[in-house]
């Protein structure tokens, strides 16, 4: 579907390319759209969010309104069409009176209005919020700011599917650095060497550190097909417990084999636009920050499945 055709006539967004990738869809909204969605987000506290499941359902609905009713058709489309399957969502946000609950709002009605969200039990909530900062002291990469958090799908450790990945730039502050890093599994130069070695296709056992308060482990191999026959990755250089010596050199061949790819695509996210992606064939990271000691950015997460 071409989705820039429909981005100036036919609603009151506009969908087009990104600069670096034909694959990644970049969704415009409107700051007098935004306004028309300040009154309806009133109704709803982000604690109310939090303690009524129902009424992020009214949220996401009065988002797609706005839009005549026709974002939610097109992140849809988007988010399942293995061409593209990421989505990066651009609200103009200047003025203040759009602020952090606004953030959260307009990140749950997205995340509504093509699936429900999981259990985040990092933070026992649907979403959870987390900074990086100057130092740290947690027991995963994903706050260490000096560091490359490489390519990796998200609910690898989880019981609950994974369908998709919505991840909103909340605030930034002294940041030099920290571009997020995205890459297609179809780019991937290593693709049909690595998903057709038999290692890749055996269960492996995942953990995760204290932080992610899940207190079971899980089995699963790295690759998988689709209903179309085309190869998923699960994968997160942290969490697998390989059984025996195959399993580990495998391992470290596949984790060398993505950072070294010469198809990851790199970009800063500004502050308050959304990464949304299909969590199947995507993978995603961050290049290391440039260290300062005022250093504060923080993201918002939402993982979930889609509607069926």
């Amino acid at each position: 579907m071409d989705y820039g055709s429909i981005g100036v006539n036919s609603m009151s967004f506009a969908v087009v390319d990104h600069s670096n990738s034909k694959r990644v869809r970049v969704i415009k909204l409107k700051e007098s759209d935004l306004d028309r969605l300040v009154f309806p987000f009133k109704k709803h506290t982000v604690l109310s969010l939090e303690y009524k499941p129902f009424s992020r359902f009214s949220l996401a609905k009065s988002l797609d309104e706005v839009f005549q009713n026709k974002l939610s058709k097109t992140l849809s489309e988007i988010l399942n069409d293995r061409n593209t399957g990421t989505a990066i969502i651009e609200p103009d946000i200047q003025n203040k009176k759009f602020d952090k609950d606004f953030l959260v709002k307009l990140s749950t009605g997205l995340a509504y209005l093509i699936g429900n969200p999981n259990f985040d039990s990092m933070t026992g909530k649907y979403y959870a919020r987390f900074h990086v900062k100057h130092q740290d002291s947690s027991d995963s990469y994903l706050r260490k700011a000096y560091t490359n958090l490489d390519l990796h799908t998200d609910g690898t450790y989880v019981k609950e599917k994974t369908d998709w990945l919505i991840m909103t730039k909340m605030e930034e502050q002294n940041v030099s650095g920290g571009e997020s890093v995205i890459l297609h599994l179809d780019d991937w130069e290593h693709l049909e060497d690595l998903s057709n070695d038999p290692v890749g296709q055996e269960d492996f056992v995942w953990g995760s550190p204290k932080s992610k308060n899940v207190d079971y482990k899980v089995e699963h191999p790295v690759f998988a097909k689709d209903k179309n026959g085309k190869f998923t990755i699960s994968y997160i250089d942290q969490f697998p417990e390989p059984k025996n010596m195959k399993q580990g050199l495998f391992l470290q061949k596949l984790s060398d084999a993505l950072e070294q790819s010469k198809n990851k695509i790199s970009f800063p996210l500004p502050v308050g636009s959304t990464i949304f992606s299909n969590n199947y064939f995507w993978l995603h990271g961050r290049k290391a920050f440039k260290e300062h000691s005022g250093l504060s950015r923080e993201l918002l997460r939402i993982r979930g499945t889609f509607f069926h």
